[in-house]
């Protein structure tokens, strides 16, 4: 695990610098502070902009990455895939465990609804499912792996980072989750990918470092 944060350091700061500043703001704020400031600061951009960042969290960004890792290495497909299915497990059961009220079902409490701002087009869900977010989770797995697995490291490491952040950040801006539980889904999905990044990396196997639809070359990370 020392060799994979040594070998993405830069990615592990942006990381660090997400539980320092996100810990404090945690520490220093009310949970519904976020979503009553992107409320009185919505725009037309904004509001495009967030539906469909927050699709990078989902299913299919796995599916795309893990198809496409296959003219890579077959280690890599596995990567993207274990680490998509054990998200999904971990969302459900942390999501069951807690049984936290969205956002929509907080506010609908307090009788609060009518001092929000929402974005249109956007369903809303109600029970209680808002600790961790699944997408925060899954994007900071997802984006984190391909940080872990892409060449030249330092010159990925914030856009994949940035690329997580704002998924997290969207579903704040789209009232689904709450700051918490965008910020212990991120760090719980970076914990994921690195289990499982750093088990799969000590395997031996060479048919696992095969693609098995050989169109590219080159591309593996080189240690």
């Amino acid at each position: 695990m020392t060799k994979t944060i040594r070998e993405n350091s830069i990615y592990f700061y942006l990381v660090g610098a997400f539980l320092l500043l996100g810990g404090l703001y945690l520490l220093q704020s009310d949970k519904t502070d976020a979503i009553f400031f992107f409320s009185e600061n919505r725009s037309p951009l904004l509001d495009s902009a967030f539906r469909f960042i927050t699709k990078l969290g989902e299913g299919p960004m796995y599916f795309l990455f893990g198809i496409a890792a296959l003219a890579v290495r077959l280690r890599y497909t596995l990567l993207v895939a274990f680490t998509g299915l054990t998200v999904m497990a971990f969302s459900h059961g942390l999501k069951s465990l807690f049984a936290i009220d969205r956002p929509a079902a907080y506010f609908a409490k307090l009788n609060l609804t009518d001092q929000l701002n929402f974005v249109p087009g956007v369903e809303l869900h109600t029970g209680a499912t808002s600790f961790p977010s699944g997408h925060a989770m899954s994007a900071f797995a997802l984006y984190s792996i391909l940080a872990f697995m892409l060449p030249s490291a330092k010159r990925y490491a914030f856009p994949l980072f940035l690329l997580a952040l704002l998924v997290a950040i969207s579903r704040i801006y789209l009232v689904q989750h709450f700051w918490p539980d965008v910020y212990v889904g991120g760090i719980v999905g970076v914990g994921l990918a690195m289990v499982w990044y750093v088990l799969l990396s000590r395997s031996e196997k060479a048919w696992l470092d095969r693609p098995l639809v050989p169109i590219a070359k080159n591309v593996e990370k080189t240690s």
